[in-house]
């Protein structure tokens, strides 16, 4: 089931499919602060910790900000991070696809 939007409401962030049918809410205190989106996963940053979480609210997997550096995009099925002078991208379990000079 694909991703469409995420919104927070309240203390809620709820998750939509793409005919804008909710899939579900997540408590923003437990997942923290939303970063952004693909179609398949949603990016969280909390404390630390970026994280990853399926349409369902389901972590994927977490990975501590100073391994990846900044985050700067999301989309498809992909995560961009700038880290120093490198531009990388990961998918939703932080496995390295790609890097350049950026």
């Amino acid at each position: 089931m694909a991703i469409s939007d995420v919104q927070l409401k309240g203390n809620w962030y709820v998750i939509f499919d793409g005919n804008g049918k909710k899939i579900k809410e997540v408590l923003a205190s437990s997942v923290g602060e939303l970063c952004g989106m693909g179609g398949e996963f949603i990016v969280f940053v909390k404390g630390n910790w970026y994280a990853t979480y399926d349409e369902t609210g389901k972590k994927i997997k977490e990975i501590l900000t100073s391994t990846v550096g900044d985050f700067k995009n999301s989309s498809g099925s992909t995560i961009i991070f700038k880290k120093g002078n490198w531009i990388v991208t990961y998918d939703k379990t932080f496995k390295k696809l790609s890097e350049r000079l950026g």
